[in-house]
């Protein structure tokens, strides 16, 4: 789920950016400090938007920078357990396949695909259900539930395990004949 925080901060004006305008370099440094970052509480810093105040700024003794207090609003993305997203099918492994939503890609095991046996095609490559004969293929949008999020410090090393058994997920045209 994406939401919108304010956050507060200071940074600093080094002599080489004094004739630039304070926005601009606040947003410059506030930019390279947060964005694509992931905080434990915020989930991934996806944009630094709409820097709101700036204070006057100090000057400390031996430092020719000056130091500036600023708020600003961060747009963030944080995956929430129990949370219905749609994504695209992005690979299939022998053991599940991945679906990227929004900035983060997630692992639907193949036990987790449907209230069916599940068979893995690596010469398509596709995953077949044995009685309904649905299939999965990379490039498919699923409509999936997230189960676990363990957020780690990047992108690449977050784990997001998914579900498409309970009615009303998997692929659109596997709904069609659902009972919901």
């Amino acid at each position: 789920m994406y939401y919108l925080y304010t956050i507060k901060d200071s940074f600093e004006v080094m002599p080489k950016d004094f004739g630039k305008p304070l926005e601009e370099v606040a947003k410059k440094q506030l930019r390279e400090k947060y964005e694509r970052r992931i905080d434990k509480d915020l989930g991934l810093i996806v944009a630094i938007t709409n820097i709101r105040e700036i204070s006057d700024g100090k000057i400390f003794s031996g430092s020719p920078s000056t130091y500036h207090e600023v708020t600003f609003d961060a747009l963030c993305y944080s995956p929430k357990i129990g949370e219905v997203v749609v994504g695209e099918v992005s690979e299939l492994v022998e053991f599940g396949a991945f679906v990227r939503f929004g900035p983060f890609e997630g692992l639907v095991h193949v036990s987790q695909m449907l209230n069916d046996f599940v068979s893995f095609d690596r010469k398509v490559p596709v995953f077949v259900a044995k009685e309904s004969k649905k299939t999965l293929k990379k490039g498919d949008v699923v409509y999936a539930k997230i189960s676990t999020v363990a957020l780690k410090n990047t992108v690449a090393d977050t784990k997001i395990a998914m579900t498409m058994r309970p009615t009303g997920l998997g692929k659109e045209e596997w709904l069609s004949g659902e009972s919901l």
